[in-house]
């Protein structure tokens, strides 16, 4: 047997565990909150109306429904944030259930990017509701947005295996990674359109930011009704599955030292 059809057939085999982890962490998440689930929706939309307020005077004119091309990109940053810093965790959190029986270390991982995908799907309801508020279309083509979902989950699952096994051997890697993040938010296209950057910069971006790939595609398909280019697309796929294949390279090849340093 395959060493990729052994994973799977774990993953089968540990599926209920990783439904009840998944579950585990959104009940967690909103356990002594007053409006509990209602944050998911609220959340993002109070961050899109402060966000709104501060960029739109500098950007509103040049982009067309501004509300709802600014929360796009924010939902899909957030959930890259939130997903990749859980699972970063992963491993080192669960340390005492590890020292006790045997788990597949992996598990704990694709149970926080799961768990963190719920939560960026109950955020589509901001979406919905800004986009009536906004009068904007709605058009066919947001009914492909699972195929950017599984575009976006690929490359978080695979940065977040990468950085879980960075994390047990470097504990200063969360603090590297947060500078990365705050980097990587004004270095994508989120509150700003790229044709207002640099040539240079723009082509760097284009080419190297694989946000830049998943907020296009979520803004073709929602806001302008038209499935993204071919470039964009296949980039997406082509930057998910290699991250995917790096982070479960690095993951797998030094799981069995996690537990002299966890």
């Amino acid at each position: 047997m395959s060493s990729l059809q052994f994973r799977i057939k774990m993953l089968q085999q540990y599926k209920d565990l990783i439904r009840e982890l998944v579950v585990r962490d959104v009940k967690l998440k909103y356990r002594r909150s007053f409006l509990g689930y209602i944050w998911s929706v609220l959340n993002p939309l109070l961050i899109m109306i402060v966000m709104t307020v501060v960029f739109s005077a500098m950007f509103k004119r040049n982009i067309k429904n501004y509300p709802v091309y600014l929360l796009i990109g924010r939902m899909t940053y957030d959930f890259l944030q939130n997903s990749t810093n859980a699972a970063m965790r992963s491993v080192t959190g669960n340390a005492a259930l590890m020292k006790k029986t045997y788990i597949p270390k992996y598990i704990f991982t694709v149970a926080k990017v799961t768990s963190s995908l719920v939560d960026f799907v109950f955020s589509l309801g901001a979406l919905m509701i800004v986009m009536i508020a906004t009068r904007a279309q709605f058009h066919p083509t947001i009914l492909l947005l699972p195929l950017l979902f599984v575009q976006v989950y690929l490359f978080c699952l695979g940065l977040g295996f990468l950085l879980a096994e960075l994390h047990v051997f470097f504990r200063d890697i969360q603090y590297i990674y947060r500078a990365i993040l705050v980097a990587w938010l004004y270095l994508t296209p989120i509150f700003y359109p790229i044709e207002q950057l640099p040539p240079a910069l723009a082509m760097g971006i284009k080419l190297l930011n694989p946000l830049y790939y998943y907020v296009s595609q979520f803004r073709d398909l929602v806001l302008y009704g038209r499935f993204p280019g071919p470039r964009i697309f296949w980039g997406g796929w082509l930057m998910g599955i290699l991250m995917m294949v790096i982070g479960v390279w690095a993951f797998q090849k030094h799981k069995d030292k996690f537990i002299l340093y966890i």
